[in-house]
């Protein structure tokens, strides 16, 4: 186990590399101009003299393996650049940016974990029931249905049915907890209902496979309540697949709070990364995309390191 860790956690290390790379690539060969949306955001004509002049300022002139050294180099030290659009230092906005999007994917994780694993269970415990099928029903509804989607409907069905809006604007959750959770409950129930979906089918099926073995029913003739056969020979068996689901989903969280950040007006690095792209803030942009990859990536690797942990007849060359 602790050889498999120590190459797994150094293999994290060119893998957010390769990463960086080929976001930094990216953002170099796609069309678009700094210098130039810059200067024609300002009043008045521009020389081509001043063009020439701002892009060598911000270093977009030089070769690209210059650039990108530089680049990685400031990364490292935190410095991911001067963003175009704030005229501020790129960390200086994401810093306060970062813990929301992080709060609204944590939100959203533990309410998919804690509503579909005992439906999961339940379903599995008296199959073709009608809580399975209901289960079975809001699994195909919840997978279909895109969360930005769900989010729409959630805003419609609040106001125009029940005239109900969250408190306007945003409170920290250090400063206001309870306006702070008002706020985010709706936004979490959004980005959460694909993983809940998704999550209960994956515990289902998992279930069902371990209710069949043998040791199960070597457990029950033991004489060990159900309960305890169900949560300590079942589930924790069963917890596996459950386990690599909800990394995989948690990472998935990130990438749908970009859309939903902006729907419900949530100042977190989704709504900014969608500002940053129509601004052409190419240091933003990279920021944005190489925090959350490498957040992605490091949950990957904890499941990973998890499994040993749960269960021990794993081993590892």
């Amino acid at each position: 186990m602790r050889q498999y860790a120590i190459k797994r956690i150094a293999l994290f290390v060119p893998t957010v590399l390769l990463l960086t790379v080929i976001v930094f690539v990216l953002m170099s060969i796609i069309p678009g101009d700094t210098a130039l949306a810059i200067l024609s955001d300002g009043e008045g004509s521009f020389t081509q003299k001043e063009l020439k002049d701002l892009r060598h300022e911000l270093g977009t002139d030089r070769a690209i393996a210059v650039q990108y050294v530089d680049w990685i180099w400031g990364a490292f030290r935190g410095d991911f650049g001067d963003s175009t659009w704030f005229n501020a230092p790129v960390m200086t906005e994401l810093k306060t940016r970062l813990p929301r999007t992080l709060e609204l994917a944590v939100l959203a994780i533990v309410l998919a974990v804690a509503l579909s694993v005992p439906l999961g269970v339940l379903s599995a415990i008296r199959p073709d029931g009608w809580l399975d099928h209901s289960a079975r029903i809001f699994s195909l509804v919840g997978v279909s249905i895109p969360n930005f989607l769900f989010a729409v409907l959630i805003i419609l069905f609040l106001v125009q049915l029940f005239g109900w809006l969250p408190p306007l604007g945003y409170a920290e959750l250090w400063n206001d907890p309870g306006t702070n959770l008002k706020q985010m409950a709706f936004p979490a129930l959004a980005l959460a209902l694909y993983d809940m979906a998704f999550i209960a089918r994956v515990t289902r099926s998992s279930m069902m496979e371990i209710l069949r073995e043998d040791y199960m029913r070597t457990a029950r003739a033991k004489g060990l309540s159900e309960k305890t056969v169900l949560l300590r020979h079942g589930l924790k068996n069963a917890s596996l697949p459950i386990l690599t689901m909800t990394g995989w989903q948690f990472g998935r969280l990130f990438e749908g709070a970009v859309i939903i950040e902006t729907i419900f007006l949530i100042p977190g690095m989704g709504r900014i990364l969608i500002e940053a792209v129509f601004q052409f803030d190419f240091p933003m942009i990279q920021a944005v995309i190489v925090i959350i990859g490498t957040g992605i990536l490091t949950i990957n690797l904890c499941v990973d390191l998890l499994y040993g942990w749960l269960d021990p007849r794993i081993r590892y060359n």
